[in-house]
């Protein structure tokens, strides 16, 4: 079984839309594939259907149910803030060792067959907080899966992609792809952002991801590369 971990740029950069299209577009092609999220931020729990946890959910063919959303996401909290800061609102924390496991346990016990493929969302951008010490940099350094980085095609974010890609470079993590997810309402043409950051990504793939009728082209392009 391959494990991807699925990482963003930023917040709000696509990471769920990406996720959930890779499981819908293997799902379609017959492979076995599993994803889970297991830390999220701004979960309103009288409405979990509206979470990401839930999206991945419905991609999986899965109900929303509240055990269901436990079995991807145990660590939920209610304020839109770094995980770090909305468990500390809520008097909780996340014991990092025990995320990792989480990760660990996932990728044996998912049931999939060889060739199946388990993806791992990560929450918010690479460098984002999860406790007093670590990040989600640390959490991808721990299970060191390949890396899939999600940016979105806002003005302002070739150089937030190219600063994530010269940190995971840093880290010797290796950097499947990169996925520019078009951002609504943009300014900058999500052709030419894709062009911009291929010409400074080395030899990383840069694949543009629109949000209309061209998803399914790219997702299959994405997946491809995985």
């Amino acid at each position: 079984m391959t494990a991807i971990f699925v990482t963003g740029s930023g917040t709000d950069v696509g990471k769920t839309f990406v996720t959930a299209g890779l499981v819908r577009h293997w799902r379609g092609a017959g492979r076995a594939v599993a994803a889970i999220k297991p830390v999220a931020s701004g979960f309103d729990p009288g409405r979990p259907e509206t979470s990401d946890p839930a999206v991945l959910l419905g991609a999986l063919g899965r109900s929303c149910e509240a055990a269901e959303i436990a079995r991807v996401s145990p660590w939920r909290f209610a304020a839109p803030l770094s995980p770090d800061m909305a468990a500390a609102r809520e008097g909780r924390g996340i014991d990092f060792a025990a995320l990792v496991e989480f990760c660990r346990k996932a990728e044996r016990q998912d049931g999939l067959e060889p060739g199946g493929v388990l993806l791992i969302e990560g929450v918010g951008g690479i460098m984002v907080p999860l406790d007093r010490s670590h990040t989600v940099l640390d959490w991808m350094s721990a299970l060191r899966h390949p890396v899939l980085l999600v940016a979105g095609s806002y003005v302002g974010t070739i150089s937030h992609t190219l600063t994530a890609l010269q940190v995971l470079v840093r880290r010797n993590l290796d950097v499947a792809a990169v996925v520019v997810s078009e951002s609504e309402g943009s300014a900058a043409p999500l052709g030419d952002t894709v062009a911009t950051i291929a010409r400074f990504a080395d030899s990383i793939d840069v694949v543009a991801l629109p949000r209309g009728g061209d998803a399914a082209a790219g997702f299959a392009k994405i997946a491809a590369l995985l």
